[in-house]
């Protein structure tokens, strides 16, 4: 796997980023919402209260009405996640637009398995891939898959072969995706080739175009 070097590198160099902060709602009980923000394990907070940035404002049927770094939003149970703080990504039908972000890389807010993860795309990655903290957070039976050895940059490693059930970014689904994941937690999950090859890539002002092929 002769990508994985770059793609470490890759890694490291985010490690130090501000990403996007993402706010999804898990469920509501009563005057309460459970919130999920930046992938980390639910938290519920009453109305009224504050939680990583994040106000509940009022909760009405399957919604609550939150403010995000003083930027008001409406979330409903089930949808994905909002982002505030990003150049963002678009989507429409089978195009995915991408803004490039600091450094010249392209993220994405998406989802795994139906959970909200942050991508960022890397054409040198031969699969989607994960650390394995990431990866047991998605509630992934990693450890059970086949294991592969690779090169690091410290040397020889290894890996572990799964397949992703599902891969989403906006209304773009993508299903059964050969995905990997490596023994290091990773900051973001790497947009590799297993998901990029279903689509014809196109750079130009800034964006990353990526129109599904079929």
């Amino acid at each position: 796997m002769k990508s994985i070097v770059p793609t470490l590198s890759l890694l490291l160099v985010l490690q130090g980023q501000a990403l996007a902060q993402t706010t999804t709602l898990g469920g509501l009980l009563g005057d309460r919402a459970l919130l999920i923000v930046n992938g980390k394990p639910p938290k519920i907070v009453a109305q009224g209260e504050t939680y990583q940035e994040v106000k509940v404002i009022s909760i009405q049927g399957d919604q609550a009405l939150v403010e995000i770094k003083g930027v008001r939003q409406t979330l409903r149970v089930g949808e994905s996640p909002v982002s505030v703080g990003s150049h963002g990504s678009g989507v429409s039908g089978n195009r995915i637009v991408l803004d490039a972000r600091s450094g010249g890389h392209y993220f994405a807010l998406g989802q795994i398995n139906g959970q909200s993860v942050q991508f960022v795309l890397d054409t040198g990655a031969t699969f989607v891939t994960l650390g394995a903290p990431e990866a047991t957070r998605l509630g992934i039976n990693y450890e059970s898959a086949q294991v592969f050895p690779m090169a690091t940059a410290n040397g020889m490693s290894y890996g572990w072969r799964i397949r992703l059930q599902m891969v989403k970014i906006g209304d773009v689904t993508l299903y059964d995706v050969p995905a990997s994941v490596v023994p290091t937690a990773t900051p973001v999950v790497l947009l590799g080739n297993s998901f990029l090859s279903h689509f014809q890539m196109t750079q130009a002002n800034g964006q990353m175009i990526l129109q599904k092929l079929y």
